[in-house]
């Protein structure tokens, strides 16, 4: 980054947009199952995905459920029945709802920026621990009743 480029650190603002277009685009085409936000924080899902940025700027960009949001979610992007959905359509459509919030969070940051692939984990009480990152800003809400959780974490530099 040059000195007259002004890097602005993303917020909540800038994440909420970014997950409503993804929602209106893959998960809600009809605006009739809107993601609702809500003030019901969790410490543990049973269902996470994340990729991570590298580069320029170090972090995560980290999607947490319930297994059931998961299971909704790939029948919605997939456009088949729930009971339809196995574990891999799942786990796919996670980590593609993660590899797209992440690439567009990614659009926002400073040149020299990489989104790795995207890393799943489905397993009661998924959760994974980010050591030496700071959460930045995050999403909480629910969409058809289910929790979700959709977060951005920065990693602690020293000067």
């Amino acid at each position: 980054m040059t000195a007259d480029q002004v890097f602005v650190e993303p917020n909540d603002i800038d994440l909420k947009e970014i997950v409503d277009q993804v929602w209106q685009s893959y998960l809600d085409p009809e605006g009739v199952q809107p993601l609702i936000m809500t003030d019901k924080r969790r410490d543990e899902y049973e269902a996470q995905a994340s990729v991570s940025i590298t580069g320029s700027w170090h972090g995560h960009l980290v999607f947490a459920c319930s297994r059931t949001f998961a299971k909704n979610a790939a029948a919605a992007f997939l456009a088949m029945d729930a009971e339809e959905v196995t574990d891999d359509d799942l786990a796919d459509t996670l980590g593609e709802l993660a590899n797209i919030v992440g690439g567009n969070v990614k659009s926002m940051l400073p040149a020299g920026c990489f989104v790795s692939l995207p890393h799943v984990l489905v397993a009661k009480e998924a959760l994974t621990r980010w050591p030496g990152v700071i959460r930045i800003c995050d999403l909480v809400g629910e969409w058809q009743g289910e929790p979700v959780s959709i977060s951005m974490w920065q990693e602690k530099r020293e000067g």
